[in-house]
């Protein structure tokens, strides 16, 4: 048992697998998002919609705090972040309801959004650290 606590936390030392860690957890909120959303009359494309903003939102804040602990609260690094992510944010929505769109008569929801996910989990993981939350050398004054 101590072997497996000590992968674990071998595992959660690493940004890697923390952002696996929450992105998981992430992953399962959407699909129950997805299908509640469905089950109170949702189309596919509404229901991956907003269970694109809503993980999207928890995630960023897990991410930014816990994955890179990033703890830097200045508001000209905060104002920076937010812009970056916003951006992001824009370009994985607009390629994940695309990506819905185009597949909806072919894939169920939960399968576009998995495979939506796992592209943009790939971009997302580079540019949050070595981009967005990538911390300098010189912290500026407060």
């Amino acid at each position: 048992m101590s072997r497996f606590v000590a992968l674990g936390k071998d595992f959660l030392s690493r940004p890697g697998g923390r952002y696996l860690l929450t992105g998981g957890s992430v992953y399962l909120l959407e699909l129950l998002i997805i299908v509640v959303a469905q089950a109170m009359g949702a189309s596919p494309v509404t229901a991956v919609a907003l269970s694109f903003i809503i993980g999207t939102t928890v995630s960023f804040i897990i991410q930014k705090f816990f994955t890179f602990g990033d703890k830097r609260t200045h508001h000209k690094i905060v104002a920076t972040q937010a812009l970056a992510v916003a951006l992001l944010v824009a370009f994985n929505f607009g390629f994940t309801v695309l990506a819905t769109k185009l597949l909806e008569n072919i894939l169920p929801a939960i399968v576009v959004r998995t495979l939506a996910i796992a592209t943009t989990t790939l971009w997302n993981f580079f540019l949050y650290k070595t981009r967005i939350f990538k911390k300098s050398d010189v912290q500026p004054v407060t």
